[in-house]
């Protein structure tokens, strides 16, 4: 195993200092170190993040490995910064077995360019009518502790109370995709004045926030552990403000995309709440079903919510929802597409522009939490002598301009196509193995 002497860095919000990786873990932390067996890499002006950790990964293997594989899912995340990613459940088939999650876990050791952690299904096939193989997959190689039908929403309460009573002797989670499907049937954007405008049925707020509002009080009954998805509305974070107020074991994740994007962009306006980027940025027609997404970009209003939320902790940790698609699923008709969007690889430039260079907030929501959440020992620690080489080196001053076709994803479908994006990851190191170096996959 190689060596590696990474000079004046700064770690996280400190003075440029070294960083000695020997053996899969940082052996010291000094100015001046030497060190004649190692590679030296040159990081002034960088900073050192622990490795990024996504808690809401879609890498579609198996079953749809034309629009992503955990190869190339794995890639496109240590690209992004990433050292883990929670794979989510909904492929084909579905990750409701101890046979699939570790078809999935063997699959990203094979890669080895990210630990993939699989989330199984709460209920077989999705379906929300019978618990999945909850303690199979716990007890399986791939050690799952988080379950979600994601995609779906565990709607019935007798079921999903009985996952959370499940799921506790082990100290899982449950994450929820929180939407009445009751009050979004036909929906295709958020409801509002902009679906209005355009002619399409309104996806209401209230159908997240009535979800989240029952979850947590069944959580709170159990005394078990509760997650929420892709938080988008204004009121699901006074929800969630309430519920961590009465000490709920509730924790709550935000996309980059529903910190930045309104639902104006599907109308062909700016639909950005960054005034920093929007001075070169507009979509490029009316609606483009890039901006489809599950749930949907909401209000100016609810993004400012979030972004309050998130650098207050209401909510937890930021999760990208990558969703790749195949060209066919999204570009089509608005109706006909899939909802998603790719994130892995430009999450934390978008969490720059929320958080702006506050690197421990940063290191918080994007790696120490979500990996506490997820149980990924070895994730989520900051560099010091003794813990694992699993690191993330970033350029803040450079800027980058996201073009779909160089992205390593199978997928083209990004919202921020020609946006300038600020940050740039120069290297990601997982168990002091260089997956990125100068800004390129290693393999």
């Amino acid at each position: 195993m190689t060596a590696y002497l990474i000079r004046n860095v700064r770690v996280l919000d400190g003075e440029p200092t070294d960083l000695l990786i020997r053996d899969g873990v940082v052996a010291e932390v000094g100015a001046g170190l030497t060190a004649d067996d190692a590679t030296t890499v040159d990081a002034t002006g960088l900073v050192a993040l622990p490795g990024l950790v996504d808690l809401h990964t879609h890498l579609r293997e198996p079953g749809r490995e034309d629009a992503e594989t955990v190869e190339s899912g794995s890639r496109a995340a240590a690209l992004g910064g990433y050292t883990a990613v929670c794979a989510m459940a909904n492929t084909s088939p579905v990750a409701d077995t101890a046979g699939v999650v570790e078809q999935v876990w063997r699959l990203g050791r094979e890669a080895g360019l990210v630990d993939v952690q699989p989330i199984g299904a709460v209920t077989v096939g999705l379906a929300g009518e019978r618990l999945a193989e909850l303690g199979a997959m716990a007890d399986s190689a791939a050690r799952v502790r988080i379950f979600s039908d994601d995609g779906h929403c565990v709607a019935d309460p007798r079921l999903m109370r009985r996952a959370l009573e499940y799921v506790k002797a082990f100290d899982g989670v449950i994450a929820q995709h929180a939407e009445e499907p009751r009050l979004t049937e036909g929906a295709q954007m958020h409801e509002g004045e902009v679906s209005t405008r355009l002619g399409l049925t309104g996806w209401p707020a209230v159908a997240e926030e009535a979800i989240i509002a029952r979850d947590v009080l069944l959580a709170e009954h159990v005394g078990s552990r509760l997650h929420v998805c892709h938080v988008s509305t204004a009121g699901s974070v006074e929800v969630l403000r309430q519920a961590k107020s009465r000490g709920v074991r509730v924790t709550a994740e935000v996309t980059p995309h529903h910190l930045l994007l309104t639902d104006e962009a599907v109308s062909g306006r700016s639909g950005l709440a960054s005034p920093a980027l929007a001075n070169n940025w507009s979509p490029a027609s009316s609606y483009d079903p890039v901006f489809k997404v599950n749930p949907p970009l909401r209000t100016a209003t609810d993004v400012a919510a979030l972004r309050a939320a998130l650098a207050e902790g209401v909510i937890d940790v930021i999760a990208t929802d990558h969703a790749p698609h195949a060209v066919e699923d999204k570009e089509c008709e608005w109706a006909y597409a899939r909802p998603g969007m790719l994130g892995l690889e430009t999450a934390l430039s978008i969490a720059l522009d929320v958080l702006g260079p506050r690197w421990d907030l940063i290191a918080e929501r994007m790696s120490r939490v979500p990996a506490r959440i997820a149980g990924l020992a070895g994730h989520g620690l900051d560099p010091a002598p003794g813990v694992p080489a699993n690191l993330t080196l970033v350029d803040p001053a450079a800027r980058r301009v996201i073009e779909p076709a160089e992205l390593a994803s199978r997928s083209r479908n990004t919202p921020y196509a020609r946006m300038t994006l600020p940050g740039r990851i120069v290297a990601t190191f997982l168990r002091g193995e260089p997956t990125v170096l100068d800004g390129k996959a290693v393999k």
